[in-house]
């Protein structure tokens, strides 16, 4: 070694590699859909809960939408949480038609204290459902949506995630490189490990998870990103979280650079969290157990680290070129007509992405500033990981109170036909 950072530098580089392959490989892996023959024929039950504190101006909209779902009425129920409101949430829920439940907990505070409050009181009905699918009350639903996860239930797959849509893509350029980003991870990632076999994570809304899932491993997922934890939890378990690429969810994406400042920050913080006491449990069971998909799991919950290693390598990367500091082993590790096939990928593929979904003139102007948008992550994960430890839930607003006919959204395809047999 030539240098003392070498011994620091040298193994980064392999890091820097590894992931940078390993995202180039999903990349590609999710350029393509598998073939299927789909079975519709409704069997399973679902219970629709929507965590909503304060959300008046949105859910009554989203349960007028889920009560047309085409889906058999009486194998589906929608249960709304009025969780710590101090507004009209709960009543305009009710008169929506949704069965609305009052919680008050000033001490528990959080979406995740919230699903488990349903999940145990749905456990204590007398009727029983096979499936919990959980939205967030600004959301809007696909007719097809249940179909679709009824589909995948009957494949064996007990926790599914579906397809995180925009609601509101063309509102500012925030909510529109909001939207590319969430595209890209729907085709980049969640696809492209379905079709490999991989285990997804779950994305917060749009989930659909077996009663006994829960009933077996329990909830107990408090962390400001319960749906992380607990696909971590299961994965431990064995359990693997899949991909419903066709039941498609519509989110509202925040407006303002401040709102997804807020928002992302607080995704880090329970990333981080998240990585601290899963990485070690993932990495001693995947190894115990000899099961790649579960050591897979360390580089889903460890991107964030990874996002602050490569920054750190790419500033010692400027200095190096004017005083050499280590030696740069990256053109030895993969030959330069890789690094550029890489390179090429990495603009190609968004944009084939952005183009098979068909989005709206106005994303593709949004598309020119969606690098500042993902230059910001820095900043924003470096502050989410000095706040780790901070477990606040902090609510984003939602305004934008449409319903499904009033917008026009990316993936409908044929919502006005029925598939139900």
């Amino acid at each position: 070694m030539d240098y003392i950072l070498d011994l620091l530098m040298i193994p980064l580089q392999v890091i820097i590699v590894f992931y940078t392959l390993y995202y180039f490989v999903l990349a590609v892996a999710g350029m393509w859909r598998r073939k299927e023959k789909k079975n519709y024929t409704p069997k399973n039950s679902f219970a629709i809960i929507v965590c909503a504190h304060n959300e008046e101006a949105v859910v009554g909209q989203l349960v007028e939408n889920l009560k047309i779902l085409d889906y058999p009425n009486e194998l589906y129920d929608i249960f709304v949480v009025a969780d710590n409101c101090t507004d009209k949430t709960a009543e305009i829920a009710r008169n929506a038609g949704a069965i609305v439940h009052e919680r008050e907990n000033k001490e528990e505070v959080g979406k995740g204290y919230a699903m488990g409050w349903m999940f145990n009181r749905i456990y204590e009905m007398d009727r029983e459902y096979d499936a919990f699918v959980i939205f967030d009350a600004d959301n809007l639903v696909h007719p097809h949506f249940l179909a679709e996860m009824n589909y995948h239930l009957e494949l064996g797959e007990p926790v599914i995630q579906g397809y995180l849509n925009a609601k509101n893509p063309t509102d500012t350029w925030v909510a529109g490189t909001f939207a590319i980003a969430f595209w890209q991870v729907n085709h980049m990632w969640h696809l492209a490990k379905y079709n490999l076999g991989l285990s997804t994570a779950l994305g917060g809304t749009g989930m659909c998870i077996r009663t006994d899932i829960i009933k077996t491993y329990g909830w107990d997922c408090n962390c400001l990103t319960e749906d992380m934890e607990f696909s971590m939890k299961l994965l431990i378990h064995g359990v693997k979280t899949t991909w419903a690429h066709d039941a498609i969810v519509y989110d509202e994406k925040p407006l303002t650079f401040m709102q997804s400042w807020r928002q992302r920050k607080r995704w880090a913080q329970g990333h981080f969290d998240c990585g601290e006491r899963y990485i070690p449990k993932l990495f001693v069971e995947g190894i115990k157990q000899g099961n790649l998909r579960i050591l897979d799991g360390i580089i889903q919950i460890s991107q964030p680290y990874f996002l602050l290693v490569s920054t750190f390598y790419l500033i010692m990367t400027y200095i190096n070129a004017y005083v050499p500091i280590y030696t740069n082993i990256i053109y030895q590790i993969l030959p330069v007509t890789v690094w550029t096939i890489i390179g090429i990928g990495q603009y190609l593929f968004p944009l084939i992405v952005l183009a098979t979904i068909k989005v709206p003139p106005k994303v593709w102007l949004y598309y020119l500033v969606y690098p500042l948008f993902m230059y910001s992550w820095v900043p924003v994960t470096f502050l989410g990981y000095l706040n780790r430890h901070d477990k606040v839930w902090a609510h984003t607003q939602h305004t934008r109170g449409v319903s499904l006919g009033e917008v026009k959204l990316t993936r409908m395809g044929d919502a006005d036909k029925s598939i139900k047999k």
